[in-house]
């Protein structure tokens, strides 16, 4: 499976995670985001970067490969649902936080799929750096990639 990371080019090739708190991760956890397609990680990256910043960064996809044979542990919206009907609000971070940094906890897969807060029938995937598994996660390609000016940034 091939998965999809949009990044500034300086770090296209880095493989690891910031360790800046995310949706499903807090401060000082390491996890990777990839989409499940190209047109889903650039969404996300519209969503999470403030508009000016787009247009005037360099930009780099990294295509990521993961083995088919790899388990990959996933967290549904149904799951997600029961806890909270509107887990994918800002302000509910701490409940996909939880689960995330849980998942980097237990190190049963270096892989985690979860819905997209911005298109929930779509995945995201992420990677835990930390697990024995992730040295066979390869990133088969980078290459440019601009922001069309007609998409629009908060």
């Amino acid at each position: 499976m091939n998965v999809y990371r949009i990044s500034q080019t300086k770090y296209a090739h880095d493989r690891k995670g910031s360790g800046i708190d995310g949706r499903w991760n807090s401060m000082g956890q390491y996890i990777i985001y990839t989409g499940g397609s190209l047109a889903l990680s650039c969404l996300e990256k519209l969503a999470h970067t403030p508009g000016t910043s787009l247009y005037s960064g360099d930009f780099s996809v990294a295509i990521i490969t993961i083995p088919d044979s790899l388990p990959v542990f996933e967290i549904t919206t149904t799951r997600l649902a029961k806890l909270n009907a509107n887990w994918y609000k800002v302000i509910n971070y701490p409940i996909t936080q939880l689960l995330g940094d849980t998942w980097l906890r237990k190190m049963e897969t270096a892989v985690l799929k979860v819905p997209s807060a911005i298109i929930d029938m779509e995945y995201n995937y992420l990677l835990n750096q930390a697990h024995p598994d992730y040295e066979k996660i390869k990133i088969s390609s980078v290459s440019k990639f601009t922001f069309d000016p007609r998409l629009k940034a908060r």
